[in-house]
């Protein structure tokens, strides 16, 4: 083992002295491994932190969360879209009930919304999005609040008009650092008493106005919104109990809807059942797709690196035989030859890998600052890198290698 290491060691030293004097082909070899690696971190960064922004956007919809909707959010097999278009819209009424035959709920709520002006003083807001809830919403949704409370139960119930507003509709309204509750803002010409402002969330991908929307109790909303209207998009969120499975949650309600509504059982459901896990299948299937174009497109260019650095490396064994001749005649046994070379050929596309990583990361800060984006070079991907890096070094250089250790000594030395 000691005699193994010494030997690689000594490898190392050969192979620097010579990526030292012989800078500029050094220089360009290293810079085919930079770009392939550059090219393939770059497109897996990318696509990590499109991931967890769409991951992270997911989650807002709620993980555990079941939607009970006229419209599913994928469409399977040959169903005609006209059998969508003829269901009916969730109802108000049908809460209560699943809440009362589904022992797997924790609570359900029922939401309607739409896109109305919102008014202070002589300040107008277009097209803002209010959304009446019932009062379980802040248990089936988070609700993040920067300041103030959410509804109570009897605002709830008797329509009182109060409303809860994001932080952006505040700083439109009132301007920043200014203190909106207590103040009335009017909706469609009606007052509401503000009072609560949302946490800032910035944008999301499901969700990009989460900071411009007003909510409002269900009840008081029903004086600007029709609830039966397709348009204002009525929809039931069910939370399942602890210990319970998305499936089990949606085999009950599949049952307890069906029963609801009156459905014969050779008669297909009327409504669909919604998870966030949809979208999560949809993603997963692109990204897939994402990577494997990402990997192809960035494996060309390592291989192109590879194919100049195994270039280098015949041409610094040409060059070297002479010396490799003297080596061999000392005594030096083939293995010797043949390690050094491929530490040389793997020293050289690492320090290629460790540059491409490192520009990655400097594209990776200058988007972040230019775009006020998160992106993050994950350990992994650097991990990544320098693997493939050593890969290809091993690969770039184990022909020249065998070629360098299968000289003769004598004829090596004629070369001179």
């Amino acid at each position: 083992m000691h005699t193994f290491l010494l030997l690689t060691w000594e490898s190392c030293v050969f192979a620097l002295q010579s990526l030292w004097g012989n800078k500029l082909r050094s220089l360009l070899s290293l810079l085919g491994i930079t770009i392939g690696i550059f090219a393939i971190i770059t497109v897996f960064t990318m696509i990590d932190s499109m991931k967890d922004k769409i991951s992270g956007s997911i989650n807002e919809l709620g993980s555990d969360v079941i939607y009970v909707q006229k419209w599913p959010w994928e469409f399977g097999g040959d169903f005609p879209w006209w059998k969508y278009y003829k269901r009916p819209l969730p109802k108000l009424e049908e809460v209560a009930e699943i809440e009362r035959r589904c022992n797997a709920v924790a609570a359900a709520c029922f939401t309607i919304a739409g896109n109305h002006t919102l008014k202070f003083n002589t300040t107008s807001l277009q097209s803002t999005n209010i959304t009446g809830i019932t009062h379980n919403y802040n248990v089936v949704k988070n609700v993040p609040l920067n300041d103030g409370r959410y509804f109570t139960n009897e605002e709830s119930q008797a329509g009182r008009h109060v409303a809860i507003i994001g932080s952006g509709i505040a700083d439109n309204l009132f301007g920043k650092n200014v203190g909106a509750l207590g103040k009335d803002i009017k909706i469609q010409g009606v007052k509401y008493t503000v009072i609560a402002i949302l946490t800032k969330q910035g944008e999301s991908i499901f969700d990009p106005n989460a900071d411009n929307k007003v909510y409002i109790p269900l009840q008081a909303a029903r004086s600007i919104m029709n609830i039966h209207d397709e348009d204002a998009d009525p929809c039931l969120y069910v939370l399942p109990k602890k210990n319970v499975s998305i499936q089990q949650l949606k085999d009950e309600l599949t049952i307890a809807m069906r029963s609801i509504r009156r459905i014969s059982p050779t008669d297909d459901n009327n409504f669909a059942l919604n998870e966030s896990s949809l979208i999560s299948k949809g993603f997963d299937s692109l990204f897939d797709i994402i990577n494997v174009a990402g990997t192809v497109i960035g494996g060309f260019s390592i291989l192109v690196g590879c194919f100049g650095v195994a270039n280098i490396m015949f041409v610094s064994v040409r060059e070297r035989t002479p010396i490799i001749g003297i080596q061999k005649s000392l005594g030096a046994k083939n293995y010797f030859i043949l390690i050094q070379f491929i530490v040389e050929s793997i020293i050289l596309c690492v320090l290629g890998g460790i540059v491409g990583v490192f520009c990655v990361g400097l594209v990776v800060m200058g988007v972040n600052a230019a775009l006020d984006m998160h992106m993050s070079l994950s350990l992994h991907n650097i991990t990544l890198g320098l693997g493939i890096s050593v890969v290809i070094g091993i690969i770039a250089g184990v022909l020249p290698a065998i070629q360098a250790a299968k000289l003769d000594p004598v004829e090596a030395i004629r070369m001179s």
